[in-house]
């Protein structure tokens, strides 16, 4: 489920979203299937502890993570683990993104609430959380949730993460593994930031606050435990467009710009009759369909698709910091990310781009149950630990 972030959350909400962190911290071994790398010229306090999941699980061995039925026939080569995720995703039935309003979209499960439920099945226990949280209001409209580590010395670096959703669903909750993982692997303060969403709040209104959310950290990095001297930012999805969005406007504005980016299958285009489009017309969590309820939402008009904020192919890329990205399999965005991958490393900047095989959007912050969630993490751990030290 989706919770609103203007509000304080129950108890039980939060034992949720912490469980939901827990999702990345768990040790798994996977490999790359696709590898490219060029080089080239107010405050509130936010008490969350994770739970054991439910002891009513399956029996077999504790963290096996299985399928049980055939592969959907838009998934032949799943990952078996992506594939068990799934198959607990398609347990919610939930109704397609085009037949609901935002508002009826935010209440149906996630793709995290899948990995959790495939958690309990599995008897995959929930390591403890090394961070801790609090949430704060950055400015009217906009908070963030506020990660630092447990251990270390500060001042520590900073990372601004910014989730997905399409700008439309979804919250700090629903991608907070990523988060938690992020600051206990890298050892860094993690700003999620909560920005306004469609269509309450069209275009440009999150790429806005996205920016304003990276000009406070800068501003604002030594309250929070951080070095403004070293801040990354890292985007899933919407939030990967936002995160490049946001270096191109340091850029412009003659701001600091980051000192890497990591963008995880980010959108990056609006063209949807894209190879990947194309093929991913039936795929869960996402699929063409949904990527242009997406549009549909957030834009004002439909000349805001050509707008370079939005299609970030068409973007003045010159200049920008070093940048990962990470790809999915079965996903309607995995060519524009590559393009995006091209069209970086064309404009001499140095890009990190691996795509993973068997996977689907949204796979990244699934460490505990997906191998190839916990491969990718060490990538983006790894480049973001390079550049931060």
């Amino acid at each position: 489920m989706k919770y609103p972030a203007s509000r304080s959350l129950p108890l039980s909400k939060l034992l949720t979203a912490a469980l939901a962190s827990s999702l990345l911290l768990s040790s798994c071994n996977s490999k790359t299937t696709e590898t490219e790398t060029t080089t080239a010229a107010g405050t509130s306090a936010d008490s969350t502890g994770a739970t054991a999941p439910d002891s009513a699980a399956t029996a077999g061995t504790p963290g096996a993570v299985k399928p049980t039925m055939a592969k959907p026939a838009w998934g032949p080569n799943l990952k078996p683990e992506m594939q068990a995720v799934i198959e607990q995703f398609m347990s919610f039935k939930n109704k397609p993104l085009p037949e609901l309003t935002a508002a009826q979209a935010r209440k149906q499960p996630s793709a995290a609430d899948a990995a959790m439920k495939q958690m309990r099945l599995s008897n995959v226990p929930a390591p403890p959380l090394n961070c801790d949280t609090v949430t704060k209001t950055l400015m009217p409209g906009v908070k963030a949730r506020i990660y630092t580590p447990k251990g270390g010395t500060a001042p520590f670096p900073v990372i601004v993460y910014y989730h997905g959703g399409g700008w439309v669903i979804a919250t700090n909750d629903t991608y907070a593994a990523s988060a938690q993982a992020l600051c206990e692997q890298v050892g860094a303060v993690v700003v999620s930031v909560e920005y306004r969403k469609a269509p309450e709040h069209k275009f440009p209104a999150a790429h806005d606050d996205a920016f304003a959310a990276y000009q406070y950290v800068l501003k604002n990095a030594a309250s929070m435990k951080g070095d403004p001297n070293k801040v990354a930012v890292v985007g899933e999805s919407a939030g990967g467009n936002l995160a490049c969005n946001v270096s191109i406007m340091a850029r412009d504005k003659k701001v600091a710009l980051p000192k890497y980016q990591v963008l995880v299958y980010p959108i990056a285009g609006s063209d949807t009759n894209t190879p990947s489009y194309q093929a991913n017309t039936e795929t869960a969590p996402l699929n063409k369909g949904g990527m242009e309820w997406f549009f549909k939402n957030y834009q004002r008009t439909q000349a805001d698709l050509k707008d370079p904020r939005i299609n970030l192919v068409a973007a003045n890329l010159k200049g920008l910091e070093p940048t990962t990205i990470i790809a999915a399999d079965y996903d309607p965005l995995t060519s524009e990310g590559k393009t995006l991958s091209d069209k970086l490393s064309a404009a001499g900047v140095k890009t990190n781009y691996k795509k993973y095989d068997g996977t689907t959007h949204e796979f990244f912050g699934m460490a505990a149950v997906v191998p190839e969630a916990k491969d990718a993490q060490n990538v983006a751990v790894s480049d973001l630990k390079s550049a931060l030290k």
